[in-house]
């Protein structure tokens, strides 16, 4: 565990917590560490996160910063698009939830996770972008195109605006309708140490929030990326204090404990079979077979083939489309909720979706998303004709 910082001053100006993540995908790639970067970028506002691969060093500077309102899911892109990075090595940065979809689509095939090098980010939640808006209209009272930058630290959402600096709880926000997407709040993996650094400004001392990244080294990989940085000068670094690591977990423990009361809340209507078959067929009634729901989940394959061709015509469609689909994804759901948040008629997937694979997890042993053993109930291999 370390304190991480950029010594270019710009890349510390521009990258959030110090510049720490931007500093180091950048060395990687100029070293010839990785091919390519992924990320995040901020399009036309701070509300627009659009994913962007690079090869240019230069490039991975402007995708520094955070971007809360956007609620993008990289695992699929990987396999959809990169050929699973069969053949380059891909720098990336990773949520916990892009983290998971990216180990359930190793394991089933769709992407080389050797060829990448992850860096997680401590992350409490994301915001959509609509609610992104209300929140700076109407918690903040602010013109969402004015805000400059946005973060959540300490319990609190901050926003910066015509230079002055604003925030809020994030309590009292969710206490008035607003806040993070429904997924991230009954999420429970905040510190992403599945990828090779585990990144955030959880347990930085005060007189270093916003100058240095904390960051935790979870493989071999990552310390001596770490190690060449510092060799070459690209970064600067010191060690954390005892009272700093307890309070990281402290803050960590306290999120999960949020969590926790979340999924009791969002599963209680859920807990009978019967209850739980009647929102299936309540909530599913009104789909339009628009295989968002196919096409974005990263525990499943990247066709909707055997959907197209086994449940062809009628809109809706008949119950057996969907309890397919969740038969498929079973135990292997990551609560990453990109079947709601994309779902055009506002179907509750991933709160039904994750209620089932929760159960089953629990029975199996198995933690989706967060282990490298395979999954024992959902689909593993590619439907034929796929």
């Amino acid at each position: 565990m370390i304190y991480v910082w950029a010594t270019d001053p710009g890349v510390r100006r521009r990258g959030e917590s110090g510049g720490a993540v931007t500093a180091l995908l950048k060395f990687a790639l100029e070293e010839g560490i990785v091919d390519a970067v992924l990320g995040v970028k901020r399009g036309a506002d701070l509300t627009d996160g659009r994913p962007h691969l690079t090869a240019d060093p230069k490039e991975v500077e402007e995708m520094a910063g955070s971007i809360h309102g956007g609620t993008l899911l990289l695992s699929k892109l990987f396999g959809k698009y990169l050929d699973g990075a069969r053949g380059f090595k891909v720098g990336a940065v990773v949520k916990g939830c892009d983290l998971m979809g990216i180990f359930e689509q190793a394991k089933r095939g769709e992407v080389d996770r050797n060829n990448l090098l992850l860096f997680g980010l401590n992350c409490g939640g994301s915001i959509a972008p609509s609610m992104m808006r209300r929140i700076i209209s109407e918690a903040f009272g602010e013109e969402p195109s004015a805000v400059t930058k946005e973060t959540i630290h300490k319990g609190r959402f901050h926003i910066t605006v015509r230079g002055e600096h604003k925030d809020l709880p994030i309590r009292e926000i969710e206490g008035a309708g607003l806040g993070r997407r429904e997924n991230c709040r009954r999420c429970k993996l905040k510190v992403p140490r599945g990828a090779d650094l585990a990144c955030g400004n959880w347990g930085v001392r005060e007189e270093l929030v916003g100058e240095a990244t904390f960051v935790e080294v979870t493989t071999d990989r990552g310390r001596d990326l770490l190690r060449r940085a510092l060799e070459a000068g690209a970064i600067g670094i010191a060690s954390p204090e005892g009272p700093c690591i307890k309070a990281r977990k402290r803050r960590e423990d306290l999120i999960i404990g949020l969590s926790e009361e979340e999924r009791e809340r969002d599963f209680a209507p859920l807990e009978g079979s019967r209850d739980r078959m009647r929102a299936v067929i309540e909530e599913t009634a009104r789909c339009i077979k628009c295989y968002a729901c196919v096409e974005v989940c990263p525990a499943l394959f990247n066709t909707t083939g055997p959907y197209r061709t086994s449940f062809p015509g009628l809109v809706p469609p008949g119950l057996e489309f969907h309890l397919t689909r969740y038969a498929h994804v079973a135990d292997s759901c990551i609560n990453c909720g990109q079947c709601q948040e994309l779902c055009p008629m506002e179907i509750p997937n991933a709160r039904i979706m994750h209620a089932i694979a929760t159960d089953l997890q629990e029975l199996c042993g198995y933690r989706a998303g967060e282990e490298s053993s395979k999954p024992a109930v959902a689909l593993m291999r590619r439907p034929v004709g796929a």
